[in-house]
């Protein structure tokens, strides 16, 4: 059968097909030795022949000294510091009668002379491979039982510039970038308390990812912070490339089409979500940042919105709300009301699409989806191709085929129109994964309203709300505050009510700091007090 797929990934494993490779690194879950040439015969024998592994050793014929190697990937260590750490060690070396130091006092003769890079004492052979593959400098010196290994990462990494997907008018221009390190450095600058924690994970067999859930102690729920660790842990992957993957292992509404995470590459649409009770995934190598639980309304809010008047953001939140409808029911509707309820259109209207439909050979619901698909393989086409030429491919392609298509019969003007109203409709949609949902639905309902007109359209909006009011985030209501209802987050939903009245944060379970603000925040004029003591001093 088909979904014989769904029924196996759904029963519990009884064997993995990593179950080789965790014996293996059980195995090698056994202490190192104080040989120097065991541990780099070791090394070799894991790493083998590799051109970017690196051992240099020192004073290997001197019987003055112990000889002592320094072992590395190249291109992930920091080359400045790596300098700083070789010559340390050709100083200490050359002054000591001999540097048969244990592990503690090599690492605090180590600390003294390096002022960057932590440094810490690896016991196993495991982590020995492990830690270097991270971006450390091991230090292995003959005689001594462990390797000291010194946090030197670096390389080539690209540094922050503005983010490409959610621009802003108004606002940072700075975005997440591929280290994890960086990231939480820019996550740091926007909250300096201490209160933000950070818990890390490792995922991921063969690429050993590093996650890290980020989160603020007394505002987020405790029970959703226990969740979404929980999921993490979880997860028994042989590779994590990218956040779409943790994504995908932890969301509710594994088959909902309405995405349950939202991911962002602005550090400071990540500090306004942890302020207001949110967690935030950070996943090493990947600029989008996982944010959770969400609603369905925080998919058409900007973090622009709380950088302009009030008035303004909640205008634009309504045409992002309106538009959101257009892209989902446009085609759908012209459909429906041009095949079968023609009576509710105006007489002269209904002669304008009549004359233009009267050549076209193909009926409304054809004809929608040629367009539609048209365009999105002309929309595709445009990401895909090189960055110079896409952008023209993209409005050239759309301008001619379209005119051509108009002159040539196939399909009518007002259905062009329709049909690019609804994809520039689509785009007003902040946040991509729900611009996604909208094309995927759109034509579901556009099949609906072409067989059975508005009464198919009314048959599928049904079970698509009742799924949205049943669907939940790590535990909390997709359609919140409206089902259930809470009056408190009536001011930052569709309003966008002034900061100084914004006095508690969305309602979110329970939190122990539920206030954001003081009471009386409204902003009072001193020059209209001055003229106020004046008149009444007159007076």
């Amino acid at each position: 059968m088909p979904l014989n797929w769904i029924k196996d990934a759904l029963k519990p494993a009884k064997s993995h097909k990593l179950d080789a490779l965790k014996k293996r690194q059980q195995a090698n879950e056994k202490s190192l030795t104080s040989s120097l040439s065991h541990t780099l015969s070791f090394l070799k024998s894991e790493l083998g022949t590799s051109p970017d592994f690196v051992i240099r050793e020192f004073n290997e014929d001197s019987e003055q000294t112990s000889p002592v190697a320094v072992c590395y990937i190249q291109g992930l260590v920091d080359n400045v510091l790596l300098t700083d750490l070789i010559e340390a060690i050709i100083t200490e070396n050359s002054s000591q009668a001999t540097l048969k130091l244990d592990a503690k006092e090599a690492a605090a003769l180590f600390k003294k002379k390096l002022p960057l890079g932590n440094i810490k004492v690896v016991k196993a052979e495991n982590e020995l491979v492990q830690t270097m593959l991270a971006g450390s400098a091991m230090v292995i010196i003959d005689g001594v039982e462990h390797v000291l290994a010194v946090s030197i990462s670096g390389g080539s990494r690209r540094g922050v510039e503005e983010p490409t997907s959610q621009t802003v008018v108004r606002g940072p221009k700075e975005g997440f970038t591929e280290d994890i390190s960086l990231n939480i450095a820019l996550l740091r600058r926007k909250l300096l308390t201490p209160h933000l924690k950070l818990e890390s994970h490792i995922i991921g067999e063969y690429t050993q990812t590093k996650v890290i859930l980020a989160y603020i102690d007394g505002i987020a729920p405790p029970e959703v912070v226990e969740e979404v660790n929980k999921r993490l842990r979880a997860i028994d992957t042989d590779s994590i490339l990218e956040s779409g993957y943790i994504e995908e292992f932890i969301q509710d509404g594994a088959f909902s089409p309405f995405p349950t995470i939202l991911n962002t590459e602005r550090p400071d649409t990540a500090a306004g979500a942890l302020l207001d009770g949110q967690v935030a995934i950070l996943v090493d190598g990947t600029p989008f940042v996982l944010i959770a639980p969400v609603t369905f309304f925080n998919f058409f809010q900007s973090s622009e919105d709380y950088y302009q008047r009030y008035d303004i953001s909640t205008f634009l939140r309504v045409v992002r709300l309106m538009s959101f409808l257009v892209a989902l029911l446009l085609p759908s509707l012209y459909i429906a009301i041009t095949t079968f309820q023609q009576e509710i259109l105006p007489t002269t209207l209904l002669i304008s699409l009549s004359a233009q439909r009267e050549g076209t050979p193909l009926p409304a619901l054809m004809e929608a989806l040629m367009m539609e698909m048209m365009f999105e393989v002309i929309r595709e086409a445009g990401v895909r191709m090189p960055r110079v030429i896409g952008p023209a491919i993209s409005i050239v392609g759309a301008l001619v085929i379209g005119q051509a298509a108009v002159q040539a019969g196939l399909v009518s003007g007002a259905m062009v129109i329709v049909v690019s109203f609804t994809a520039i409709a689509n785009f007003v949609i902040p946040y991509f994964n729900m611009a996604s949902a909208v094309r995927l639905i759109r034509f579901t309902l556009m099949i609906l309203g072409g067989v059975l007109g508005l009464f198919g359209i009314i048959a599928g909006i049904i079970p698509i709300l009742s799924h949205l009011v049943a669907l939940k985030s790590f535990g909390i209501h997709y359609m919140m505050p409206y089902a259930p209802f809470y009056k408190s987050n009536m001011k930052d939903l569709l309003l966008r009510v002034p900061w100084w009245a914004m006095k508690t944060r969305p309602s979110r379970r329970t939190a122990s700091n539920k206030y954001r603000q003081a009471a009386h925040q409204f902003p009072e004029s001193s020059v209209q007090k001055g003229n106020t003591n004046e008149t009444d001093s007159q007076e």
